[in-house]
């Protein structure tokens, strides 16, 4: 199976060369690989473009954009921006962030997983971060999700979902749109993957108001907005987080901030996520 790479970066010249690194050194090789340079003022595209002069499945790509990080948008424009560089000559295509460390044999791995059912419709492996010499388990999300650092998704399961929302809440809502359309979603715990940068190192308080912002586009509805944002509070360690999550919620509501997502999705999700909390409890 083909698979092309998308790459969004922004000012990751200490790491962008051990990401592409990692790629080239892959059992299975990428059939493409385009790095996004979102506007960078260091040397990120210099080292890409080291890269592209070695490996000719390896194209650099320029944006001008906002130098804002706020979580969500700006990435997934960017990786929009890629989509424009890509043919549809693929089997699966892959959002990655330029701060990552593959083991070897990720992809074919990955395209296993592909292989051996037709309704697996995304699949990825684990981040893990490096405290106090140990690389352990970043652990922000349920075992069954997988992060937005390494998303891969069958060309038409990516197709069916619409491709990416361009907003915080797009690693979420496309697993979401993935179980309403019956494509099933596989995490691999055997696949552990470097995250040499910390989720949200660079977000500022409005990113954070972002994360309620995006619960209540996905449909969540108070409640269950509540929880999940108590829930993701404790695993970051900062439970103030909530209060700012809540925040984000309400200011979107009382906007009339459309949703991603239509009214028997939004349902659809709403119940899944109960399904999921009762699971847990019982």
């Amino acid at each position: 199976m083909r698979y092309y790479i998308i790459i969004p970066t922004y000012n990751e010249e200490k790491f962008i060369s051990l990401t592409l690194q990692s790629l080239v050194e892959q059992t299975i090789l990428p059939a493409k690989v385009v790095v996004v340079n979102d506007n960078s003022t260091d040397k990120t595209p210099e080292i890409v473009s080291e890269f592209a002069s070695k490996y000719p499945f390896i194209t650099l790509v320029n944006k001008k954009s906002d130098a804002i990080h706020l979580p969500g948008s700006k990435v997934i424009q960017a990786f929009h921006e890629g989509e424009k560089h890509i043919d549809d000559n693929y089997d699966i295509i892959v959002k990655v962030d330029a701060d990552l460390i593959f083991p070897n044999n990720y992809f074919e791995t990955i395209i296993k997983h592909f292989q051996s059912d037709e309704k697996i419709g995304m699949a990825g492996g684990f981040c893990y971060v490096e405290k106090n010499g140990d690389w352990v388990l970043e652990n922000l999300t349920d075992k069954d999700h997988i992060r937005g650092a390494l998303k891969a998704y069958r060309k038409a399961t990516y197709k069916q979902i619409g491709g990416l929302k361009p907003a915080m809440g797009w690693d979420t809502v496309d697993e979401l749109l993935c179980k309403f359309y019956n494509w099933k979603v596989v995490t691999d715990s055997s696949l552990h993957v470097k995250h040499l940068k910390p989720t949200g190192a660079s977000y500022n308080k409005a990113a954070r108001y972002k994360q309620g912002e995006a619960f209540y586009s996905l449909g969540y509805g108070f409640i269950i907005t509540a929880i999940s944002s108590l829930k993701l509070a404790i695993r970051k360690g900062k439970p103030l987080l909530f209060i700012d999550y809540l925040m984000g919620f309400w200011k979107a509501k009382s906007s009339g901030k459309p949703l991603f997502v239509t009214p028997e999705q939004a349902k659809f999700f709403r119940n899944y996520r109960w399904k999921k909390m009762k699971e847990k409890l019982f």
